[in-house]
């Protein structure tokens, strides 16, 4: 009986989860709500890099039938629609970038920083051996990111290119004053006008993790630290710069527990044909 009884207590401990919280001396594992975030990222994370890397198949296989500017849109409306319907629930990271950045302004909570960028590699892993798959022989076209020309201006460009992303998102998402109902367009438009202009010299990457899974599964790490460090970089660095500039008495959107709270969604992973 008391075997029993000692049995019943941890279940309902490790069932008692909800928000992050659990009773005194329990024994919680995850929360529901957090596991639903991590399916969120997981989710919007494999389509993007899914629909995103289909597009850049679909260009280079058909003599550029869907060129830069096509490209562009297809990662702009991808930002925008996941922004939109996974924003309200995880933040709408997609991006350990984005992550580490919101979590060094304290706007994310730094204990679910290793979860969160787990999950984005393995969504863009996930989806990269999707599009292989389905796409063979002949057609097989590496989706993945590489910088033509110097490593130096490849580094440079993709740190300003997610320097500005960041910023913008701090702006628009962050900020009380913003309004924050555009700010689903206003990234996805801001993701668009990068991929037009660092698309053919970088690919335009903005984020670690969607340069890491192609990598892997194409075996191809040409330049790939760029891509671990530039976009980094760039996104703290964009969002301390906001933070500076910031300077308003008004109080600052609250970030719910276990991630940012919708409009304060943000999102920046996409890559581009070259």
């Amino acid at each position: 009986m008391a075997e029993t009884s000692a049995a019943n207590e941890i279940h309902e401990a490790v069932l008692n989860v909800y928000d992050g919280k659990s009773n005194e001396g329990s024994i919680t594992f995850v929360s529901i709500p957090f596991l639903q975030k991590l399916v969120a990222e997981l989710v919007g994370t494999y389509f993007l890099i899914f629909l995103g890397g289909v597009s850049v198949v679909v260009n280079n296989n058909n003599n550029n039938i869907i060129t830069l500017p096509g490209i562009a849109i297809v990662w702009g409306l991808l930002v925008m629609a996941l922004v939109y319907s996974l924003g309200h629930i995880s933040g709408a990271h997609f991006n350990p970038a984005v992550t580490l950045a919101l979590a060094s302004t304290k706007r994310f909570p730094l204990k679910q920083v290793p979860a969160y960028i787990l999950t984005h590699v393995v969504g863009c892993l996930l989806a990269s051996v999707t599009v292989r798959h389905i796409f063979t022989g002949k057609q097989d076209q590496f989706i993945g990111t590489l910088i033509t020309g110097s490593y130096l201006r490849g580094f440079v460009l993709e740190f300003l290119v997610t320097f500005f992303l960041m910023f913008v998102v701090s702006g628009v998402a962050t900020d009380s004053r913003a309004t924050g109902e555009l700010a689903g367009i206003v990234i996805g438009a801001t993701v668009m006008l990068n991929v037009l202009v660092a698309g053919p010299i970088t690919g335009t990457s903005m984020n670690p993790a969607r340069s890491l899974g192609p990598a892997i599964v194409w075996h191809e790490y040409r330049g790939i630290w760029v891509y671990m460090t530039a976009p980094v970089a760039g996104a703290v660095a964009g969002v301390w710069v906001y933070n500076i500039i910031r300077s308003t008495d008004k109080p600052k959107h609250e970030t719910k527990k276990g991630g940012t709270s919708f409009p304060k969604a943000s999102s920046c992973c996409c890559g581009a044909s070259k």
